[in-house]
């Protein structure tokens, strides 16, 4: 039986979302990743607080809860990259080490700038949602095409390896997979 790891790349509602699709032309802002089929947890880089852009750091991010909880309509895209046993066990071991630790990490804020100015910069204890996942694919011996710090949400949409295994809307594909009826939302998110 083969293992695969799970890259998801998202487009939120929230006012940096739509500044970031807006400066750059991207229809993706957001990438996470995730180790079943059926997202039931996905990792990244991203706000720790809903209501607040900062302070952000590594999260568990579920759907339906805290910001992915608050948009009735999530466009995504599911992209699913073949592991061996090692390099998924080696996965977990990455994921472990951000969630014992994640009080150490933080938003490379600055570093987003320079990714998109195209500068190599890499920030101890500092990434954004692109580079933690371009981080964790080198770390488990998946070769990158560029340094992990350069690495947009973007990127992974031509992934080396990666399969598209779905393309639409988020939580409308988490549920069909949890075999439950999409609920309804009425939260406000910035």
């Amino acid at each position: 039986m083969k293992d695969y790891i799970y890259i998801v790349v998202t487009q939120t509602g929230t006012r940096p979302a739509r500044f970031f699709r807006f400066f750059t032309g991207k229809p993706y802002n957001h990438v996470s990743l995730s180790d079943d089929a059926g997202l039931s947890e996905m990792y990244s880089f991203c706000r720790t607080y809903r209501p607040f852009p900062l302070p952000s750091t590594f999260n568990k991010e579920i759907v339906g809860k805290s910001t992915l909880g608050c948009y009735d309509f999530i466009p995504c895209e599911v992209y699913r990259i073949s592991v061996t046993k090692k390099q998924k066990s080696e996965y977990y071991r990455v994921i472990d080490h951000f969630s014992h630790n994640r009080r150490i990490y933080s938003y490379n804020v600055l570093g987003l700038l320079a990714v998109y100015l195209n500068i190599e910069w890499k920030r101890k204890k500092r990434f954004i949602c692109s580079q933690f996942v371009a981080y964790t694919m080198d770390k488990i011996g998946i070769s990158l095409e560029k340094p992990f710090c350069l690495y947009t949400p973007d990127d992974f949409r031509s992934f080396p390896g990666a399969t598209l295994v779905y393309s639409g809307e988020l939580n409308s594909f988490y549920y069909n997979m949890q075999s439950k009826p999409v609920p309804e939302r009425h939260q406000i998110c910035r």
